[in-house]
């Protein structure tokens, strides 16, 4: 799991520089700044790696309610002006030195997954009605109003389904998770609604090519440069859509950028990279030696999940435009150092449960080497008692 991610690492950082290059060059600047940022963040991430993997998940479970504290006050201060960055017209990240604008919301996702692993690890007898599944939807349902209102409407429905899955995966009771994946769709109807640019871009999805100058502008570029791209791709670097024409084609468009340049073979290769990724994790999740640790796996492994989906579907135009980035590849601080810090506590999930099928196994050889001591020292105990009596 990790050389395939690694490889995705490095892959996105070729294709970061792939779609922002030609940009940078025809406006005049440097065609290496946004790579070298990229290089930057997964340096990070490598470092958050190496101290995930290190990590007790006890003491992950202990620090869990300070860190949803923490997640769900960033979230609060990102909203407020001055201090939150805008753009265009979203406000969502914090800018720090050198570092540049993190988003927090990022973070938030990481924040759930370990606290409603620790949350439900300490009595999981809660789950089984629906006042003692409430504190869990509520706090759900909070992180997700406030991404919400930053505006990420795709972020906070990522919150909303890796939530679903860990409480189902924990024991909830599926009738329960329906009625409320209910009311956060009639929620979402709602945000849907009363935003004027997300009912366009709605609209805009259903028919795209209707509205190819306005609306359904990304969509169609996207749709023109994956077509483009045929089977084999027009070649790495050698896209077109990427300059000027493709918005955010280093971002949320990354995926039709590699669609263009190699083709439905390199689209096929990066969604099969990651499916193996996510059937990894999972895999992880079942051999995890307690509930607090299979719930953080299985948390991890429905966000990369999710996101892989989500930004696949709206590059190639089976879905909205949400703004999931992909996970891995597309350009972006924040959601890089989070994903290479999952999957280094995936890693020390993996190695745990590595010693305790190893010492399982000692446990087993040592008892079945026991009976079979003792079954021998029975049987020549017999042996001698009856050449005794023959004897006499």
């Amino acid at each position: 799991m990790m050389a395939i991610v690694l490889c995705l690492v490095c892959f996105g950082v070729v294709m970061v520089y792939s779609a922002t290059s030609a940009q940078a060059v025809l406006a005049g600047t440097s065609p290496f700044a946004f790579v070298e940022k990229q290089v930057l963040y997964a340096g990070i991430g490598v470092a958050a790696f190496v101290l995930c993997r290190r990590w007790d998940p006890r003491f992950l479970q202990r620090i869990a309610g300070l860190g949803m504290v923490a997640s769900i006050g960033a979230l609060f201060v990102v909203l407020v002006p001055g201090i939150g960055v805008e753009v265009n017209g979203a406000r969502r990240w914090v800018s720090f030195p050198l570092l540049g604008q993190i988003q927090p919301a990022e973070f938030a996702k990481l924040t759930l997954v370990l606290w409603i692993a620790a949350a439900v690890a300490r009595d999981p007898r809660r789950l089984m009605t629906f006042k003692g599944l409430l504190p869990y939807l509520m706090v759900t349902f909070l992180m997700a109003g406030l991404v919400l209102a930053e505006p990420d409407l795709g972020t906070a429905t990522t919150l909303v389904f890796v939530a679903f899955a860990m409480l189902l995966v924990a024991g909830a009771k599926p009738r329960h998770i329906f009625a409320a994946m209910a009311a956060a769709g009639v929620v979402a109807g709602i945000a849907i609604a009363a935003a004027p640019y997300r009912r366009a871009r709605l609209l805009a999805f259903l028919d795209p090519w209707h509205q190819a100058t306005g609306n359904g502008f990304q969509t169609v570029q996207a749709q023109i440069a994956v077509g483009s791209g045929g089977l084999h791709g027009v070649g790495l670097g050698a896209g077109l859509q990427k300059a000027f024409y493709l918005p955010e084609a280093h971002t949320d468009m990354i995926l039709a950028s590699i669609g263009e340049e190699l083709g439905f073979i390199g689209i096929c290769g990066v969604l099969a990279a990651l499916g193996a990724v996510v059937l990894l994790a999972f895999r992880i999740a079942m051999r995890a030696p307690d509930l607090h640790q299979r719930l953080i796996a299985t948390g991890l492994a429905a966000l990369i999940a999710v996101q892989s989906l989500d930004n696949a579907g709206a590059a190639l135009g089976v879905m909205p435009i949400t703004g999931v980035p992909l996970p891995f590849i597309s350009y972006g601080g924040s959601s890089l150092i989070v994903l290479l810090a999952s999957m280094g506590l995936l890693f020390s999930i993996s190695r745990r449960s590595h010693r305790a099928s190893r010492k399982q196994s000692t446990t087993d050889a040592g008892t079945d080497r026991s009976q079979r001591d003792g079954r021998a020292r029975d049987a020549g105990a017999r042996r001698r008692g009856s050449a005794a009596r023959a004897n006499g």
